[in-house]
């Protein structure tokens, strides 16, 4: 009996999980140097059915990635790392250069011009998304322009 109340109960709350998908799209990362240890990388987040909540990131290609923002200290700008990024449907978040972004701590190589590596966002109600970021330029304002590498969705 006890087992058919457990399975009741999350039938019930299927349909909840199911209405959490998350959008990942126009995932990059500047290029860096040789020896810059640090990088960042943006991409857009759109919440499509119930609203979720972005807690962490990981990448191979780091030995961490930590939630940033970038605010203004009187005259200087600071990063800072965020607990977490609310993803409410019908608006986009995105993570840009002097805003919201991704941190690459301990990057294993430089991020080089071109070169792809995968980055995991994990959710607070949503599976897992895994995107494909491509390195562009060290100075880039934007992703680089590779359809098939820039769309990732949950499941």
């Amino acid at each position: 009996m006890r087992l058919l109340t457990i399975l009741a109960a999350l039938l019930c709350a299927a349909p909840a999980w199911a209405e959490s998908l998350i959008t990942a799209d126009h995932a990059w990362a500047r290029a860096t140097s040789a020896s810059q240890t640090v990088g960042g990388a943006f991409l857009t987040l759109t919440a499509v059915g119930a609203a979720d909540r972005l807690l962490s990131a990981s990448s191979p290609a780091a030995a961490s990635v930590e939630l940033h923002e970038t605010i203004k200290d009187g005259d200087v700008m600071r990063m800072r790392p965020v607990a977490g990024l609310n993803v409410t449907p019908g608006r986009t978040v995105e993570l840009k250069p002097g805003g919201l972004h991704l941190m690459l701590m301990g990057l294993k190589r430089p991020l080089a011009l071109g070169a792809k590596f995968p980055v995991t966002l994990a959710f607070e109600k949503s599976a897992p998304v895994t995107v494909i970021v491509t390195v562009a330029g060290a100075g880039a304002g934007g992703p680089v322009m590779d359809h098939g590498a820039m769309h990732a969705h949950t499941p």
